[in-house]
């Protein structure tokens, strides 16, 4: 090997250790008092009173004076390893999360429901205010499809040429047909809400088939 190679070596060589020397400043180990021990990449086997830098990708141990094992140490985690490692952390918070705020939901549903009596009777009352306001919309329906009945009486002078009806009567033709088209979409959304509030209503008794049993009393 030429003098030239031997230089490019041992800077190559100063400046790894360097490299090492500042990652392993850059986030040390905890130091726990004892002899470190390892076998480096090497298969060296090193010593020291504090964490060993060439062994900072495998376990190092570390010995009682008495030479026994006290504990083991590392080996220190990548920035990927340790990205990871938060993300399976993050996961786990946000299921333990999720669990909780599922157990409040079930304690809220049988503190409210805590039969199916109870269910039933709170579903039948939620429908039946939604069914009153639906025979409201009905009932005023009606009246709009009476009213045009006249208008159409008065309108069939001018059957030839509507436009030479009078403006109020062309006018109360075309409030009660915009009328008439907000009730029948008022009334479509009211019976839509019956749908939801009987499928909400359903989902819960599912659930709380379950929690009913488990919570039940054991038989004698």
């Amino acid at each position: 090997m030429s003098k030239g190679s031997a230089l490019i070596r041992g800077n190559v060589m100063l400046l790894l250790a360097a490299w090492v020397a500042c990652a392993w400043a850059q986030s040390p180990p905890p130091v726990i008092l004892g002899v470190y021990t390892c076998t480096d990449a090497k298969g060296r086997k090193l010593t020291s009173d504090r964490p060993i830098p060439e062994c900072t990708d495998r376990e190092q141990k570390v010995l009682n004076p008495s030479g026994t094992v006290k504990t083991k140490v590392g080996p220190s985690l990548t920035a990927l390893e340790r990205a990871e490692i938060d993300r399976q952390e993050k996961r786990e918070l946000e299921e333990r999360n999720r669990i909780a705020d599922e157990r409040r939901r079930d304690r809220a549903l049988l503190t409210r429901y805590p039969n199916k009596e109870v269910h039933d009777g709170e579903r039948r009352d939620a429908v039946s205010q939604i069914q009153a306001v639906i025979q409201t919309g009905q009932s005023r329906l009606a009246e709009l499809v009476k009213q045009r009945v006249t208008i159409d009486g008065e309108m069939e002078f001018y059957k030839k040429d509507p436009s030479k009806a009078p403006a109020y009567v062309r006018r109360q033709l075309q409030e009660n047909i915009q009328s008439q088209a907000a009730q029948k979409k008022f009334i479509s959304e009211q019976e839509a809400e019956i749908t939801r509030i009987n499928a909400r209503f359903d989902k819960e008794l599912t659930r709380l088939s379950q929690l009913w049993l488990l919570t039940a009393p054991a038989p004698r």
